[in-house]
């Protein structure tokens, strides 16, 4: 289901690339429907912006000098952040990538792509999708312990989240296994109520945290 997207879309950059940071903020306040609220070069000044002001999302870069990505994140978390997170790197280990999807991001952009696909990225991710490489996606699944769930999910559920973890939109995924848009929002809505939670991101994060031998 499509989240309810409030503008303008309030926005935090974190790179410590200054240059870098300075031109995606310039790229981004062309947009109407996005306001660059502040642009920051460390995660303590980061965290103090979240103090603060309203985020919506936060685009982070994973390697921030004296600190990196997970470090954030857990750190926002700890200050009640609620919003979404995009990771925006030039490259970054497999291994700290699946990380830090378990830890609840909700995209990951690499720094070589165009910058339209960034903004188009931004709308998705705030439209409630998820954007992550299926490799990266394949690797978070199998790493762990499986723990064992009394809520089992049915066959459409698996199907409908499997699409879910693609990135797709309730429109396409209805294309895909051949229901009704209705159908798909319903079944998303089983899910969060098994899973607990809101969000496609929160979704994603609680499977591969608690049920992953359903998948």
């Amino acid at each position: 289901m499509s989240e309810l997207v409030k503008y303008p879309i309030k926005i935090l950059l974190i790179d410590d690339h200054a240059l870098f940071r300075e031109s995606v903020a310039r790229l981004l306040e062309k947009e109407p429907d996005f306001e660059v609220v502040a642009r920051c070069g460390s995660i303590d000044e980061a965290i103090s912006v979240l103090h603060g002001r309203q985020i919506d999302i936060v685009l982070l870069d994973f390697d921030l000098g004296q600190g990196d990505g997970s470090q954030f994140m857990r750190l926002a978390k700890e200050h009640g952040f609620e919003g979404k997170v995009m990771l925006v790197t030039a490259g970054v280990e497999k291994r700290k990538a699946v990380e830090l999807i378990r830890s609840g991001i909700s995209a990951i952009f690499m720094k070589h792509n165009s910058p339209n696909s960034l903004v188009q990225g931004i709308r998705d991710v705030m439209a409630g999708k998820v954007w992550f490489d299926q490799e990266l996606l394949q690797a978070a699944m199998s790493s762990g312990e499986k723990q064992p769930q009394s809520e089992r999910f049915t066959q459409r559920e698996r199907l409908v989240l499997s699409y879910v973890f693609e990135g797709l939109a309730n429109k396409e995924i209805a294309a895909r296994i051949g229901v009704s848009e209705s159908a798909v929002k319903a079944t998303l809505q089983q899910l969060f109520s098994k899973t607990g939670v809101r969000t496609r991101s929160q979704l994603v994060r609680i499977v591969l945290e608690q049920y992953k031998n359903q998948l």
